[in-house]
């Protein structure tokens, strides 16, 4: 079992500031699943608009939390790290259901599972929890796409298979 510091999170997402959605990993089994965790505080700065009188984290951003767990769980499985040679892409999003608010002070228990792997299209369960609350679950699709040098000298990324991003 696998635990991952923030540290080491850097090292396998390209994600920074204020986009960076994972703090921790609590357990992974490479090949298997991951269990993360988001801290939400009010210093996030979706709050400022969403909603000013009632902040909420919206629900595409717990959405993108789980999806980088799965991008920490499909990078450690492939034994690689995020570089500037390789993006990780969302091709897809089934069956998201958001079941309770997330509020600053919860904390977001991220899970993820495999559930299989077909032409470098990866496909997860992931499920986000506050004390044992579903907040959000769905299936998730997403690919690793190798980056092409563009005539200008700037890194251009293959798109998608679906077109989605």
């Amino acid at each position: 079992m696998t635990v991952l510091d923030i540290r080491a999170i850097l090292e396998h997402l390209p994600h920074r500031y204020p986009f960076l959605l994972v703090d921790r990993v609590l357990e992974l089994e490479k090949g298997k699943r991951i269990v993360a965790l988001k801290n939400v505080t009010i210093n996030e700065p979706f709050f400022v608009g969403h909603f000013p009188h009632l902040p909420v984290m919206p629900g595409v951003l717990q959405i993108e939390a789980l999806a980088q767990a799965a991008g920490i769980l499909s990078f450690q499985t492939m034994g690689r790290v995020s570089d500037d040679r390789s993006v990780y892409y969302f091709v897809g999003i089934d069956s998201a259901r958001f079941k309770r608010p997330v509020v600053p002070g919860d904390q977001l228990r991220l899970e993820v599972e495999i559930r299989r792997v077909a032409r470098s299209i990866w496909k997860y369960a992931g499920r986000a929890t506050v004390d044992g609350q579903v907040a959000a679950e769905a299936e998730l699709m997403c690919t690793l796409r190798e980056i092409e040098p563009a005539a200008n000298g700037a890194a251009e990324a293959a798109a998608p298979a679906s077109g989605d991003q």
